[in-house]
């Protein structure tokens, strides 16, 4: 009864797989990516923040300018007694004080050895390469989604051909089931066939459920919460006009780890001029415009008066650092080494990156030539399976021949699919190795 209920449960699953559903084309999925990947999103704002970066208004080319102002307010008594034959008291109650001004103020620096000017092309340097840093994550995030993308279409594949297999052993058991019933077979090929059909069933739930959490993580690559009721795509073209030396030429120019590598360079280089500008004299201009009142209280002396002044100051200061302990030759030669160093990391990257570019290259190539050999191991595992089952249905050959023909012919079609997405996977790496997978169109 048990195994009845259990059928009945994964024929009920199977009949809901079939209902049609809604498919996610690689296009639909790259676009949505493109727009929501959280990585992505993060490198394009960190590009917004080196373009802030890298503006007029970073450089120290514009001046200074600002304001000022203030007033004081006071308020004396005083006593006062003048000397003389006759001392004479004056006294003051409440004599008040006001003063007012007002300022606005210029500061330029005319000249500070070149530093800024060094410092502004650095800073745009750094701008395209954070440019190229957006690039790599949008290529890495490439190969995430198509990674994950066709892991779920290598299940779905998996999973239909386990169910073909699962209905197969439902119809195996049941014709085992009557032949037991009418006296015309044993009860070990009865147990063989529940057995083969509780496997194929525990194999068709795991399976459906790895397709399952499959599409959950694609969620997180394609930075949406969708549904996992959709199909996806599981055609896959391959490129004909990949040539290893065009590959082997454009990753010199094109790769984007290379292109880092030399921004890097640039930025070095740029970072040297910045630290020798110390050794030359630096001119500023300092200028503003002030303004001031100032209302005296009656005195015993004075009458009460009110001053009012105003006038544009401007000056020139040069300074020149003539010896600072050493401190910007250290910075000069460290910045030298820096820039070695920066050279030595790139020629180690060309030869990594010609490197993975053969390697990957010859895999696949092997792998398109095991997927040549799969696709006939496919087709010679049906018709072998086919004329078993025929012979099976006649009684020529027992369970146990049969079960081993089925289960080659699902062996076959899983390593299909795997030679098949391997081989895509490894077309696409090689792709981004030549710096030309963005370029790339499904």
């Amino acid at each position: 009864m048990s195994i009845k209920n259990n059928i009945f449960g994964i024929a009920l699953l199977f009949s809901y797989s079939l209902i049609a559903q809604e498919i996610l084309t690689k296009k639909e999925a790259l676009a949505i990516t493109l727009a929501n990947n959280y990585g992505i999103r993060i490198a394009n704002n960190d590009l917004k923040v080196a373009k802030n970066n890298a503006s007029i208004y970073n450089s120290g080319f514009l001046p200074t300018v600002s304001t000022s102002a203030g007033a004081n307010y006071r308020r004396n008594s005083q006593n006062t007694i003048i000397q003389s034959e006759t001392p004479i008291e004056r006294n003051i109650e409440g004599a008040v004080t006001k003063s007012y001004n007002a300022a606005v103020n210029l500061n330029y620096t005319i000249f500070d050895g070149l530093g800024r000017r060094y410092n502004y092309k650095q800073l745009k340097e750094r701008y395209n390469l954070t440019e190229l840093q957006a690039k790599a994550t949008i290529e890495n995030t490439y190969l995430q989604l198509f990674t994950l993308y066709f892991q779920i279409a290598r299940l779905s594949e998996n999973t239909s051909n386990l169910a073909t297999i699962l209905k197969i052993s439902k119809d195996r058991l049941k014709r085992a089931q009557y032949r037991y019933d009418y006296g015309q077979s044993s009860k070990l090929l009865l147990l063989n066939a529940e057995v083969d059909v509780n496997n194929d069933s525990i194999a068709y739930v795991n399976t459906k459920q790895q397709f399952t959490n499959a599409k959950r993580n694609l969620n997180i690559i394609l930075g949406t919460k969708k549904t996992s009721d959709y199909d996806v795509e599981t055609e896959v073209n391959f490129s004909t006009i990949l040539n290893y030396e065009n590959l082997v030429a454009k990753s010199k120019t094109n790769n984007i780890t290379i292109q880092q590598n030399k921004k890097n360079l640039a930025i070095n280089e740029f970072n040297i001029k910045v630290n020798k500008a110390s050794y030359l004299p630096r001119l500023d201009l300092s200028s503003s415009y002030q303004w001031s009142r100032s209302e005296n209280p009656q005195t015993p002396f004075f009458d009460p008066s009110t001053t009012t002044a105003n006038g544009l100051n401007a000056g020139l200061n040069l300074t020149w650092n003539l010896f600072d302990g050493g401190t910007t030759k250290t910075r000069v030669a460290n910045s030298k080494i820096a820039l070695e160093n920066q050279k030595i990391a790139l020629e180690l990257e060309e030869e990594t990156l010609q490197n993975n570019l053969k390697n990957t290259w010859e895999d696949y190539q092997n792998r398109l030539f095991v997927l040549k050999v799969q696709e006939q191991n496919v087709v010679t595992n049906q018709n072998n399976f086919d004329r078993t089952m025929e012979q099976f249905k006649l009684g020529q050959i027992n369970s146990i021949e049969f079960r081993q023909a089925q289960l080659n012919l699902l062996n076959a079609k899983a390593s299909l699919n795997n030679a098949k997405y391997d081989a895509k996977l490894l077309e696409l790496q090689l792709l981004q190795l030549s710096g030309d997978l963005l370029n790339t169109s499904f």
